[in-house]
């Protein structure tokens, strides 16, 4: 693309206020979820570190002393001189946790789903895939060459069409997020691992945002439902969310996980996830076992702001996760509110296309296990205030 040329497209995203910025964050205070953004103090209502372990002092231990021994890096692929025994612990961990015969892991959550689909479609294959589904998967089903199909958001008919309609059974995808990162609702999974298995498909769920939080002991979405590995063949997981660390990893079956060792394109062409991120992973791993209240105190956290809102008639989605949003539409709207609540000392991203569908731009508030209920009645207080300041703007673009 020429200068002029994205001069052009950067001018047309200013004007549909779709245009993004950085903050810079310099500083964090686990105990109270403040930073210091942009050279101000604020309260974070917008991360994903649900369970307040990024700064725990037990991750940065781990992280420390194995960097003194392992080094920084990991100097290479797992598949040259990359793989160390941390990743050996961390993915005998993860299979442990998940229920599950084998994990893999990979340095982002992007890569895991490029792998989960792309090794297991073929030419032939449908994958039918809930239209909310995080990018990555989107993106992986295009790479695959399989042929996509997007259902209505949780619309298990509209799937069983989907799968019926697919020319090749035993070779079809059926594609969905656990907890949705926008909505913060959770999948019909029951009925969705029985579409599965009736139409001869495999389940993958992606549970970035479900596993360390969903579940009567943290095991995700499915434990939520209590699914097993016969149920959801194919687990996709993150790191860098409720576990405070980074990377990501796929829990399966042996013989799957050993076919993506050996073509997983995402896995083989990469520098290896560094060994002392895996050595806080394990950390976090073990501090969110033990330390259930960190779960319950964030499910309380966002029960108490549901029950707020609703009493001062804040319409939020239908959410029983950490994920609260406020649909407002259009995206000046809700940019708008979001700047409000910064001068309030609140930290709240307004999420807009093509992150989320065009009309829906919203404002995706985020609780954490650290927060207090002082901040979030505070918070709440000041959203009702930037509301009433910020009408909606007439015939505005989403």
């Amino acid at each position: 693309m020429k200068a002029a040329a994205a001069r052009v497209r950067l001018a047309q995203l200013t004007a549909q206020h779709l245009r993004r910025r950085r903050r810079t964050v310099s500083a964090v205070d686990p105990a109270t979820c403040e930073v210091i953004v942009d050279g101000e103090r604020r309260v974070n209502f917008c991360g994903n570190d649900y369970l307040g372990l990024k700064a725990h002092p037990a991750l940065a231990r781990a992280l420390q002393e194995c960097a003194a021994i392992a080094g920084c890096g990991s100097g290479a692929s797992h598949l040259v001189t990359g793989h160390g025994r941390e990743h050996e612990r961390l993915e005998a961990q993860l299979a442990q946790f998940t229920g599950r015969a084998r994990a893999l892991l990979f340095s982002t959550g992007y890569m895991a789903n490029l792998a989960a689909v792309t090794c297991l479609a073929a030419r032939d294959s449908r994958i039918v895939m809930d239209r909310l589904c995080h990018a990555s998967l989107i993106d992986a089903a295009h790479l695959s060459g399989g042929e996509l199909k997007r259902f209505a958001h949780a619309n298990v008919p509209a799937a069983r069409v989907m799968l019926e309609g697919a020319a090749a059974p035993g070779l079809n995808l059926l594609v969905t997020d656990g907890v949705f990162s926008m909505d913060g609702d959770l999948a019909p999974l029951p009925q969705l691992a029985q579409l599965a298995t009736q139409a001869d498909a495999c389940l993958i769920v992606d549970d970035a945002h479900g596993l360390g939080v969903m579940g009567a002991s943290g095991r995700g979405s499915l434990e939520h439902f209590d699914l097993d590995s016969t149920a959801v063949p194919i687990l996709v997981g993150t790191l860098g969310k409720a576990f405070g660390c980074f990377g990501a990893f796929i829990a399966a079956d042996e013989d799957y996980i050993e076919w993506l060792l050996q073509s997983a394109r995402s896995y083989i062409y990469t520098t290896a996830l560094p060994q002392p991120v895996a050595a806080a992973a394990c950390a976090a791993l073990t501090v969110a076992s033990a330390e259930s209240w960190r779960r319950e105190r964030v499910l309380e956290l966002a029960a108490r702001l549901r029950h707020g809102a609703a009493q001062a008639g804040v319409p939020l989605l239908p959410s029983p996760s950490p994920i609260q949003p406020v649909v407002l539409g259009d995206s000046d709207r809700a940019l708008r509110v979001s700047e409000k609540l910064f001068a309030a000392g609140f930290w709240v991203a307004a999420i807009r296309p093509p992150t989320v569908p065009r009309g829906s731009a919203r404002l995706r508030i985020t609780l954490c296990a650290n927060h207090s209920e002082q901040q979030v009645d505070a918070l709440l207080a000041a959203l009702v205030a930037a509301l009433r300041a910020t009408p909606e703007t007439p015939h505005a673009a989403a």
